[in-house]
């Protein structure tokens, strides 16, 4: 996926206060830097034009879309991305119907490029029987859903759709992230669980469908000191247009994550943004100062360069 936006002066001086620990050494011609944002690459042009390339492209250009409407309110936000010329051009190619009317197994995740909150992992099983009333309630367009929808809709779901949850706290997160333990070997373990816990379930299942976040050769790799792994996955990107059972998947995981980042909001009495720019550094500081640097360990990803930025106040 390859997204561009049009960024004012204001918001290209932020974003290169923000990848500065993440620039790397050469950059294309014309560009004022180049940066490495998880599973997407930055780059950002003399001319404006910011370019996030990958498959979290989306997490981390809307991160930077929101901030160029706070900042410059009364301009327009010009932004192009590629897939939408793609869905345009492979509209009907693009959902494979041999996976998407099968009964399914499908997995997502939420949470990973928030700096507050956890990370909630999902599996949901669909049977054929349940698809068509998972269309009219709005599944099929999880996309559009807004997090008011979600809390509205989830609750139907999880009492006709078998799921099975996993939340990872920020504190079991900074305990167990380190040189060996990164966030897509984190990602694959719970993936595992899940699928593994629902699968054992006995569901009648012609599909298992995880949302790509890695090569399948890496996934496993992730895996190899597993004991039990499940293996027969197809693995899709964008698998929430896909497959129904990942938008349930993906849809169940938001509630979770919504519900958990409230109480999370509640503990310290303060509003947490989401995602991982600007504000929430602001918001981190103000934390730290009322509460000391050690709530961090309890209520965010340590190792998000936001921790940098705000303990270096």
């Amino acid at each position: 996926m390859t997204i561009t936006v049009n960024i004012s002066d204001n918001t290209k001086k932020e974003m290169e206060t923000f990848f500065e620990e993440s620039k790397r050494e050469k950059t294309p011609p014309y560009a004022v830097f180049q940066a490495d944002d998880a599973d997407c690459v930055v780059t950002v042009y003399e001319s404006g034009k910011a370019v996030f390339q990958g498959i979290s492209a989306d997490i981390s250009a809307n991160l930077w879309i929101e901030r160029e409407k706070a900042l410059n309110p009364n301009k327009a936000v010009n932004v192009k991305n590629s897939d939408n010329k793609k869905k345009e051009l492979t509209k009907n190619s693009v959902i494979d119907k041999k996976i998407y009317y099968a009964n399914s197994i499908g997995s997502d995740e939420v949470g990973t490029g928030d700096y507050f909150g956890p990370i909630v992992v999902t599996s949901a099983y669909v049977s054929k029987n349940n698809i068509a009333w998972l269309e009219e309630i709005g599944v099929k367009d999880s996309k559009k859903l807004t997090d008011d929808k979600i809390m509205e809709i989830v609750p139907k779901i999880i009492k006709k759709i078998p799921y099975q949850s996993i939340i990872l706290s920020n504190k079991e997160y900074n305990e167990r992230y380190n040189d060996n333990m990164n966030m897509n070997k984190l990602k694959a373990i719970l993936h595992n669980k899940v699928l593994c816990s629902l699968n054992d379930k006995g569901y009648s299942t012609d599909y298992v469908v995880v949302d790509q976040f890695a090569k399948p050769y890496s996934y496993f790799n992730y895996l190899k000191e597993t004991s039990n792994v499940y293996r027969n996955i197809t693995f899709l990107t964008k698998a929430e247009d896909k497959c129904l059972s990942v938008a349930c998947a993906s849809l169940i995981s938001r509630f979770i994550f919504i519900k958990e980042f409230d109480k999370l909001s509640e503990k310290v009495d303060c509003f947490l943004p989401k995602g991982s720019g600007p504000i929430v550094d602001e918001v981190g500081k103000k934390l730290v100062n009322k509460y000391g640097k050690d709530i961090l360990l309890d209520i965010a990803k340590y190792n998000f360069k936001n921790t940098n930025k705000i303990l270096n106040q």
